[in-house]
């Protein structure tokens, strides 16, 4: 694994760090590389159905109207695209 070095932090953000990380019952180490990680990983992604899923019921649209929705939709899966 890689090692991180990081210089000229202020006592501020040290203490800061040192208080954040026994709230967290770990080490600053160790509280260092979880606010690493949850900076850099990906948020949850909403998939484009859930999406308009919930703009509907924003609207709220009936059954019936969410049927239509249903019906219009092709069962076929899509094609990938081709470049060539």
């Amino acid at each position: 694994m890689a090692v991180l070095t990081v210089r000229n932090l202020s006592d501020e953000v040290l203490r800061a760090l040192r208080v954040r990380a026994a709230q967290h019952g770990q080490s600053m180490e160790d509280e260092v590389r979880e606010i690493l990680e949850s900076a850099i990983s990906p948020k949850k992604r909403m998939k484009l159905g859930s999406l308009l899923a919930d703009m509907g019921r924003q609207a709220k649209l009936s059954d019936e109207e969410f049927a239509v929705f249903e019906q219009a939709r092709g069962n076929t899966p899509a094609r990938p695209v081709s470049f060539e």
